[in-house]
């Protein structure tokens, strides 16, 4: 019992930050219908800028507002510069964001070094509870919470509110929102710079979960957060997250109890998924 409890914890965990990822690339794709694949190089992007503000201030919470801070604006510049030339052509979409993925990735290295940075967690979140037998890390406690709080807000202001009826209307049809006289094109800036700062907010929590960052990490979540997209439903936040916990709940006990199969298993669960369901789990509606 008490392996299984640890178990669990570590793949919420684990999929919390995959949620964050994904939950920023569904909300582009939903409402944008871009194929962003340097979406991971955003995510790498926070994770580097959070610890350096946090080794520059000494507050970890100082540090996810640079990250999250770092990632709008790294947005911002994506969606104006990269993106825009290339809206309606996913081909072409495909290959300017995977060239800018290795430009972010490369930046990294010019920035801060090719080498590995450690990464600490902060001394009120370190340390475990103990429960019985059973020992739980503070530190993925606070990021399940985190996550569970940012679907959340994020559910609330897309189904509660007037951005978030833009938003879904917006998804339903472009055409029909731009016609009340919505200036589409700001809602798909602020939806893209929100996306960034979502990935951002995942790489700066990765930081001291992993207690390493290196320059290519962001290559590697980026293909965990499209698998997530695909069996949760291109455009559907709550399938993010249902698919996101079932991805790291997946990891987690196979990387245990059948260890040559961690790997795979994330792509078998797309694979039956696609085979059964093709849509994805949830609609964009979910």
């Amino acid at each position: 019992m008490e392996l299984l409890i640890n178990l669990t914890i570590n793949g919420l965990a684990t999929g919390m930050l995959i949620f964050l990822l994904a939950s920023g690339l569904t909300l582009i794709f939903g409402l944008m219908s871009v194929l962003n694949f340097a979406h991971g190089g955003l995510f790498a992007w926070g994770a580097y800028s959070g610890v350096w503000f946090y080794s520059l201030t000494g507050s970890f919470f100082l540090g996810i507002l640079g990250a999250i801070l770092t990632g709008a604006i790294l947005g911002f510049i994506t969606e104006k510069l990269i993106i825009t030339p290339v809206y309606g052509n996913h081909v072409q979409q495909i290959l300017i964001t995977l060239g800018f993925m290795l430009v972010l990735t490369e930046m990294l290295k010019v920035v801060w070094g090719p080498n590995q940075i450690a990464a600490k967690v902060p001394p009120y979140l370190a340390g475990s509870y103990e429960f019985g037998d059973v020992l739980i890390i503070k530190y993925r406690l606070f990021i399940i919470f985190v996550g569970f709080l940012i679907f959340g807000i994020f559910q609330y202001m897309l189904q509660k509110t007037k951005i978030g009826l833009v938003v879904r209307a917006g998804v339903m049809n472009k055409e029909m929102v731009q016609a009340l006289g919505i200036n589409i094109k700001r809602v798909f800036l602020y939806v893209f710079m929100t996306g960034a700062a979502l990935a951002a907010l995942g790489g700066v929590l990765f930081a001291p979960y992993s207690g390493v960052i290196y320059a290519e990490m962001g290559f590697e979540f980026a293909i965990l957060a499209f698998i997530v997209v695909v069996i949760g439903g291109m455009g559907s936040f709550s399938g993010s997250l249902s698919a996101a916990i079932l991805v790291g709940l997946a990891g987690s006990y196979m990387a245990y109890y059948v260890p040559a199969l961690s790997l795979a298993v994330n792509m078998m669960l797309m694979a039956i998924v696609l085979i059964f369901r093709p849509q994805g789990l949830f609609t964009a509606k979910g």
